[in-house]
């Protein structure tokens, strides 16, 4: 059984490396629009809390978790955009006390779950290794669009490992959710490590079809945060050229993703 506790240093890394840039934001900037349709900075943010409590209930009451699985259930259209709306209407210092509180709750809460725990969550029963992962993933992505609001390009690190294994991972579901049939075989999928001097590889290396190109661009791609064409992610044969349209990394439907740089109107 694999120690959790790496993954968990990563997620605080990655939420601490976001904190660093909203802290210091001035009131614009926080209610500026990002990528995300209707979403301003502080909805980003305040999801992200919103998210982190979720997990925390997931962890430490089930019950109440089951509840808000229930509120999901009702309102499945709505429940994300009110989750958001409500904390982005908080002051910008509230909003981030939030976000802290309860992501540093979650940090003991994992910390302390005992081997082998797997937790209810939204889709599929999660462990700690596989909550915590799930947390770097939104952050980073959620991150993103704030970076992109804010003009900011962040350096890639090693923390997109765990972004690059959900999106490959999630392969079937991409066409699932979609409903697509997912193909029989598995892709081999090389990507260029940040540093530049190393390749993550998965999948059998003799696979008919494969997908190749830089970690970031392909992370970007499988959460939606850049349009295929804006990114050197290149596949070869047809299933794997028919993934790079669809790719997702994330639960619930996939929403209309980022239009092409060069796109009018």
């Amino acid at each position: 059984m694999s120690d959790p506790t790496p993954v968990l240093d990563d997620l605080r890394e990655e939420s601490d490396e976001l904190d660093r840039i909203v802290r210091e934001l001035s009131e614009e900037q926080w209610a500026r629009a990002t990528p995300a349709p209707g979403w301003s900075v502080a909805h980003q943010v305040a999801h992200l809390a919103w998210t982190d409590r979720a997990a925390l209930l997931a962890v430490t009451d089930p019950e109440g978790f089951a509840r808000e699985v229930q509120k999901a259930f009702v309102s499945s259209d709505t429940f994300v955009d009110e989750g958001a709306e409500e904390g982005a209407g908080l002051p910008p210092a509230e909003l981030l006390a939030r976000w802290r509180r309860n992501r540093a709750l979650l940090q003991v809460a994992l910390r302390a779950a005992p081997p082998g725990a797997r937790f209810a969550w939204f889709g599929p029963p999660m462990s700690t290794a596989s909550m915590a992962t799930g947390r770097i993933m939104e952050t980073w992505a959620h991150g993103q669009d704030i970076a992109d609001a804010l003009g900011l390009v962040r350096n890639p690190t090693n923390r997109l490992r765990h972004v690059v294994r959900i999106g490959v991972r999630a392969r079937d579901f991409a066409f699932s959710v979609r409903g697509l049939s997912a193909p029989k075989e598995e892709f081999r999928v090389e990507l260029v490590a940040p540093s530049g001097d190393d390749v993550w590889a998965y999948g059998p290396e003799d696979a008919s079809q494969r997908v190749t190109g830089p970690v970031l661009d392909f992370c970007l791609l499988v959460t939606r945060r850049a349009h295929r064409a804006d990114l050197a992610v290149h596949a070869e044969g047809p299933d794997a050229d028919r993934w790079l349209d669809i790719a997702q990394a994330f639960a619930g439907p996939p929403g209309a993703g980022r239009e092409p740089k060069g796109a009018t109107g």
